[in-house]
């Protein structure tokens, strides 16, 4: 069984067990989090889509910790003008296992 949920503006395919990196959430370690944008849900035999979220399905996760990503390097730079700027950037990402998902 599968689900295709919906945050931070992304679309994942989890399972139980997953272990996901997402955009950050404003909740602590250790807590448990529900995600109630469920876009699919695969049952025994077939695919429940909704419109545009599938009704009373929950997806139930634990969250494992915070973090920031790998640093990215942004350069702008114009030719024959003396102009550049360099600018690092690392984004925040919650790490979470995915528990039980209720269609």
């Amino acid at each position: 069984m599968y689900a295709i949920i919906e945050t931070g503006g992304k679309q994942y395919k989890v399972q139980e067990g997953d272990v996901l990196y997402i955009e950050k959430l404003d909740v602590a370690e250790g807590d448990s989090v529900t995600f109630d944008r469920v876009l699919a849900v695969s049952k025994g035999e077939g695919l429940v889509t909704g419109s545009p979220v599938v009704a009373g399905a929950v997806v139930s996760a634990k969250v494992e910790k915070h973090g920031k990503g790998q640093k990215i390097i942004v350069y702008k730079y114009k030719a024959k003008k003396n102009y550049r700027r360099k600018q690092g950037h690392r984004q925040p990402y919650t790490k979470v296992t995915i528990g039980k998902i209720e269609a």
